[in-house]
């Protein structure tokens, strides 16, 4: 089976996820910290340099998870690329990715903060930690106010969470108590994994006609024969 294009629209956000070939560790053995700060350091290095708006990031010892505005077609893929390039030259023998990543739209307003709150929770579905703000190598602690993070570049939909940073803070800490149903993450889920868009039937159609291909799946099935046009043959 053919894979998909990637796929991209200008101005909308992205959320993307790709899994390390070989998992620095498990979450039974130690964490690797100095690894995972190393790997952090790079991912601000390289979104500076390909123009990589990172509105909320995640690295496990098996995967690097980013929500993202790119700057162009290519600065998601050049990120990913890159990281994997410095993995491979100090961290990692071999492949260093197990697949390609997979990546979904975003409808801002709408999907753009439970997505985040679905990455943050990544540390915690793992088994790593408790609570996402446990986890220092995410957004989260950066989100709730408990620490300064310079790889951040908040999205106005988290801005729109409050006038002051406090109460931006107070109110995204709520999101992470509360958490997602069990519907969100699969509706996220199903958008990343499939590669698809996420949002609702105005913003798909209006996507549609930006996106580089086509946005949803295609309805299964053999298009429907239209029944001849009505002809009186009586006399």
């Amino acid at each position: 089976m053919a894979r998909l294009p990637r796929l991209y629209a200008p101005r909308i956000p992205q959320l993307a996820q790709v899994s390390f070939a070989q998992a620095l560790a498990s979450p039974s053995e130690p964490t690797p910290a100095a690894d995972l700060t190393r790997l952090r350091e790079w991912l601000e290095d390289e979104a500076h340099l390909h123009q990589l708006a990172v509105h909320g990031w995640l690295i496990t010892p098996e995967r690097l998870c980013l929500l993202a505005t790119p700057a162009t077609a290519h600065s998601l893929s050049r990120v990913i690329q890159g990281m994997g390039r410095r993995m491979g030259a100090s961290m990692l023998h071999g492949r260093v990715y197990k697949h390609r990543y997979r990546n979904a739209l975003l409808e801002p307003g709408h999907w753009v903060l439970p997505a985040m709150v679905w990455l943050e929770y990544l540390a915690v579905t793992s088994g790593y930690v408790d609570h996402p703000t446990r986890w220092p190598w995410s957004s989260a602690t950066g989100h709730v106010g408990e620490h300064p993070d310079s790889l951040l570049n908040d999205h106005i939909d988290y801005w729109n969470e409050g006038n002051t940073p406090f109460s931006r803070q107070a109110r995204y800490r709520k999101r992470l108590e509360v958490g997602l149903s069990a519907v969100q993450c699969q509706q996220i889920e199903s958008a990343l994994f499939g590669q698809w868009a996420l949002g609702d039937p105005i913003f798909l159609t209006h996507l549609g006609r930006l996106a580089s291909r086509r946005v949803v799946p295609a309805v299964r099935g053999r298009p429907r024969k239209e029944s001849p046009p009505f002809s009186d043959t009586s006399h």
